[in-house]
């Protein structure tokens, strides 16, 4: 090898470190990772802008991994090109704690932008963040200044495409001409089960024609100058995102293996990777990379110059725009307005004050009305629901390919893509997002909420239409597990709130919460108000709290959550005579991060006879009530007729929720 390694050596490093990280953790996927090593080579190399030593730099392009399964592909390009990824995390790949696990996740590896793995989910992460910076571009660059110029790239394979997902964020993306996507299809004709062709015959070009992309069809994923040019036609077109579909060979440089289903998800073998030493003239020893190769991938020098050129940019920017610079910088920062909390309080007490009875979908309405215009992060949105979950506010302007300076995105039917968008548009920062749909619909778009989760992103999921009280669109349009399933999240925030203040102040933390997504679950049905003192309402914010107690000790609790709250104070009047107190909770979750000393106020363990009473099911709550307790809430499916019928038919009762406490007495 001469001293200035060719492209096909750099791309041979790719694979070497593919194949023998995957023979190493005897798992993993190599096929992929060698088939694209090509296509990565001539993308990181000649056209991808970062900065290796500054992973976070706000004007960098994206790179997503769709196809995660391959992800020694995007841990060799990091380590490579020269990211605090050493060569020890590529020898621990899927090992624990290792910082190379066996899909993509974000926060564990610098250069990592989102988590990938359920296949279809990176692509609409990639459609997010390309929404993001087209909309961040509108809002802030000026004629002269163009400070968010970027692109986002993405790798996707066969299974993305017929993941129903896709369709979903590839269609809006056209809709909304985001012309600084650039997706690479790796179209090598194999998945799991063997050829494609038995169950995957699409013509892709033509599909993503129909959607309103510029297709480039038919490139030699194997040619660089077929590549090259491929890339340089497709950044031309900066009026709708371009998808180049590349034919590759899996496992490329396999003799016995490549082109082959064998090489997909499982270690090549000793002997075959000795094979492929061979024909890829590769003579070099596991995990050992020429210092050449290591010179010709190093983007630091080139990365910190792209960084220096852009922070002039920017230093020109904050002297003829100062507040826009000053707001620009505030937003990727992630911090919110200095004067956010101290609004929201004084909206919080207004609506405590006021006692309106409504709908808190129309509290959530109110509530944006009045922390929207001091949150310009604020990017919302519905899945063709707006009428009815209640998203749009009088600040509210849409976005489209045309003028993209607004702040609402008309999803439509998409509550899978809507909620995968979400997670890209927080993922690229400058952003709050919230999106909106009918509890029930949570189920479209569950695995895209547990990626949220997983990722911690501040992401704001809205669902409306919160129980069986919405009547009579019946059982199908009921929502009745989707709060445990919510619940049962790790790291995701659920809030139920009972009135237009528990509303106001659930928006408010989950504006507030940098790390971590929320559910806001609020009802069609009108909400009676609920009197607090000053005390009660700061503790809103503690998730679970008392709000109306006895003389006294307790001798029974009744713990509730949204419309079911009223019920509790009703038959808490009907239970005069007896020690009752009613618990509000909100958000269980946060409830629970309190410490020991404050949940045993407001849940003390002496208090055996406790009840819960909500309008979903109802074994979540044996956690707070114990077996001793008892619980009114659902164990069957809804049934169509109104609200208030469904309420009597199924329990909902004051003096159904009376006659419980008197049998725990």
């Amino acid at each position: 090898m001469s001293s200035i390694p060719s492209r096909a050596h750099k791309a041979n490093a790719i694979r070497a470190l593919s194949m023998d990280a995957v023979q190493k953790a005897n798992s993993g996927h190599p096929g992929a990772p060698m088939g694209m090593a090509d296509i990565a080579e001539v993308l990181w190399n000649d056209y991808l802008k970062h900065n290796p030593a500054n992973p976070e730099w706000a004007d960098r392009d994206r790179f997503v991994l769709s196809n995660g399964h391959g992800s020694m592909l995007l841990y060799s390009l990091l380590h490579l090109s020269g990211y605090d990824l050493p060569l020890e995390e590529l020898k621990n790949f899927r090992q624990l704690h290792a910082k190379t696990p066996g899909h993509p996740e974000h926060g564990y590896a610098p250069g990592i932008e989102t988590t990938t793995g359920p296949l279809g989910q990176g692509i609409t992460n990639a459609v997010g963040m390309a929404l993001a910076e087209k909309v961040l571009a509108a809002q802030f660059n000026r004629p002269g200044y163009e400070l968010i110029d970027h692109r986002t790239y993405a790798f996707i394979g066969d299974g993305c495409l017929m993941e129903g997902i896709s369709h979903e964020a590839c269609s809006l993306a056209g809709t909304l001409g985001l012309g600084k996507l650039i997706v690479f299809y790796d179209d090598n004709g194999i998945s799991i089960d063997g050829e494609v062709e038995g169950w995957f015959t699409d013509d892709t070009p033509k599909r993503f024609e129909s959607y309103g992309w510029h297709v480039i069809p038919d490139i030699d994923g194997h040619d660089v100058t077929a590549i090259k040019a491929a890339i340089e036609k497709a950044r031309t077109h900066t009026d709708k995102p371009s998808i180049i579909c590349c034919k590759t060979v899996i496992g490329f440089g396999s003799p016995n293996k490549q082109g082959r289903e064998e090489c997909h998800g499982a270690p090549l073998g000793e002997d075959e990777i000795a094979l492929v030493r061979e024909t890829l003239d590769w003579p070099h020893a596991p995990f050992e990379i020429p210092e050449a190769i290591y010179a010709g991938w190093d983007a630091r020098a080139k990365g910190e110059a792209q960084e220096d050129e852009w922070n002039d940019i920017l230093a020109d920017y904050r002297e003829a725009f100062p507040e826009l610079a000053a707001e620009f910088e505030r937003r990727m920062g992630g911090e919110l307005p200095a004067d956010f909390p101290v609004k929201a309080d004084a909206y919080i007490k207004q609506c405590q004050e006021q006692a309106q009875n409504i709908a808190s979908r129309k509290a959530s309405q109110n509530t944006l009305n009045a922390y929207g215009p001091v949150l310009p992060e604020l990017l919302g949105g519905s899945a063709d629901l707006a009428g009815s979950n209640l998203t749009l506010w009088s600040g509210s302007r849409a976005i489209s390919a045309e003028d993209a300076s607004g702040n609402y995105v008309y999803y439509g039917v998409r509550e899978f893509g809507m909620s995968a968008i979400m997670n890209g548009i927080a993922l690229h920062g400058g952003f709050v997002p919230y999106g909106a749909t009918f509890l029930m619909f949570m189920e479209y778009a569950r695995n895209a909420v547990r990626m949220a989760a997983l990722m911690k992103q501040r992401a704001i999921f809205v669902y409306t239409h919160d129980s069986i009280g919405l009547g009579e669109d019946g059982p199908t349009h009921q929502p009745v597990e989707q709060l445990s399933a919510l619940r049962s999240t790790p790291n995701l925030h659920t809030w139920r709130p009972c009135d237009a203040t528990e509303s106001a102040v659930s928006w408010k933390m989950a504006i507030a919460r940098k790390k971590g997504p929320s559910t806001l679950v609020f009802s069609r049905q009108g909400l009676a108000p609920q009197s607090r003192s000053a005390a009660q309402l700061a503790q809103i914010e503690k998730g679970g709290y008392v709000l109306s107690d006895c003389d006294g000790t307790p001798a029974a609790i009744i713990i509730a959550t949204g419309s079911e709250v009223a019920l509790a104070m009703a038959a808490q009047e009907k239970l005069a005579g007896r020690k009752v107190r009613v618990v509000s909770m909100p958000c269980a979750e946060v409830f629970m991060e309190q410490d020991e000393s404050y949940r045993e106020s407001v849940l003390p363990s002496a208090v055996r006879a406790r009840l819960a009473v909500e309008a979903s099911h109802k074994d979540y709550w044996y956690k707070f009530v114990g077996f001793d307790g008892a619980i009114i809430g659902m164990q069957t499916f809804g049934e169509s007729a109104p609200g208030a019928e469904l309420m009597r038919y199924f329990g909902f009762t004051v003096d159904n929720v009376v006659e419980a406490v008197k049998k725990l007495l």
